[in-house]
């Protein structure tokens, strides 16, 4: 069997893997000109991480993970407001680059992966799928998987435009990753955030004297600025903390996107399937997206075993999509924890960080932070592998 791979970051790798070991060719194409590396810091737990065990690459992700064990909330001094120092039952996260956890499984993989490419047209016949790929490249294969991002080609050019299926929830967010030995040191080894109405910036040291900072911001426009380095430095650079000093110093390579979701009624059509965020995306605020992917990708190729494509593709979506729809639900809940409103949201999101610090309140509040509870995201890996 022959699949095209359209999307090498951590859903499509994943699968890559898998379909591999099951004997099946794999072929993989990638928009950006190289391998993505750095992204924005990651809480790497439940089933994604259940999956990375059984991939055999749980020692490679420790190894490079970062001892995350404190959120602090900052004023614009840099002094501490409320903060929240994880429990034991919180030390088994792997907080990591998402570059990082996607550069552990390509590691792993051997498939092929053309840079500065993707699916242009798509035509099915019912016993294989053409694809047409940048510069007139073609394939003929019996699978096309889409694991491109919440901005799909594949999801467009087979399910039709993304303003069908994605939801833009408000906010704008955008990533980088500097290198300042003073501020790498200023922020040490914990995760800093500073809020106000309508705005987030967090930060947090990584080796060899980088700093991973992460910016939300309220908008109602969903257009995406033409300068998003000159927008962040507008909206943030009042705001005090290490924002003066770091401002001035985004990299050309600043990620900048929308905070969306994307939901649809049916992930498959024919042989063309879409896999992570280009149909699951639960956005940055559900702090899940990494995990859902390799899970998804695990339970897809679990299915694809089966020899019987149509049914595969349809059992895929029936044990993921619940999972997702709850861990999308936890998003849209979380979003008014991660970039309060009001300073009135603000200061109720501080007492309760500070009430989390009572013995046996810890509890109650991972509940309200994870869908159904940190063992429900632990165990569901197991669950979807019982169908």
């Amino acid at each position: 069997m022959r699949a095209l791979i359209c999307g090498a970051g951590i859903a499509g790798l994943t699968l890559a893997w898998h379909l591999e070991r099951a004997g099946w060719h794999v072929e993989m194409v990638e928009r950006a000109p190289e391998f993505r590396t750095g992204g924005y810091m990651i809480d790497f737990y439940g089933a994604g991480y259940e999956v990375a065990e059984r991939m055999g690459l749980a020692a490679r992700l420790h190894e490079r993970r970062y001892p995350f064990t404190e959120l602090d909330y900052v004023n614009r001094d840099g002094l501490r407001t409320s903060g929240f120092v994880l429990p034991p039952s919180f030390r088994e996260v792997v907080s990591l680059l998402r570059g990082d956890l996607a550069r552990t499984v390509a590691e792993e993989v051997r498939a092929p992966v053309r840079y500065a490419c993707t699916v242009e047209a798509v035509h099915q016949d019912g016993q294989d799928v053409t694809v047409t790929l940048t510069g007139g490249l073609r394939r003929t294969v019996d699978l096309l998987v889409g694991a491109d991002g919440a901005h799909s080609r594949v999801r467009e050019l087979v399910f039709g435009p993304e303003d069908g299926y994605v939801r833009y929830l408000g906010h704008h967010v955008a990533a980088c990753i500097l290198t300042d030995r003073e501020l790498n040191a200023q922020v040490g080894q914990r995760y800093q955030m500073l809020t106000v109405p309508g705005l987030m910036a967090g930060a947090y040291a990584l080796r060899q004297d980088r700093l991973a900072l992460l910016f939300l911001r309220r908008e109602a426009d969903p257009s995406l600025p033409a300068d998003p380095a000159a927008t962040l430095r507008d909206h943030f650079g009042e705001l005090g903390w290490i924002l003066p000093a770091a401002l001035p110093r985004l990299p050309a390579d600043l990620y900048y996107d929308q905070v969306t979701q994307v939901r649809m009624e049916s992930w498959s059509r024919g042989r063309v399937v879409l896999l992570g965020d280009a149909c699951q995306a639960v956005s940055l605020f559900a702090a899940h997206g990494a995990s859902m992917a390799m899970a998804a990708a695990w339970i897809l190729a679990d299915e694809l075993r089966g020899g019987d494509l149509a049914v595969a593709l349809a059992r895929y979506e029936e044990r993921m999509r619940p999972t997702i729809a709850e861990v999308q639900e936890l998003g849209r809940r979380f979003i008014e924890w991660m970039a309060p409103s009001s300073r009135l949201r603000i200061t109720v999101r501080d007492w309760t960080f500070r009430l989390a610090t009572l013995p046996g309140a810890d509890r109650l509040f991972l509940n309200f932070l994870t869908p159904g509870g940190h063992n429900l995201i632990r165990r569901r890996v197991d669950q979807l592998a019982g169908g």
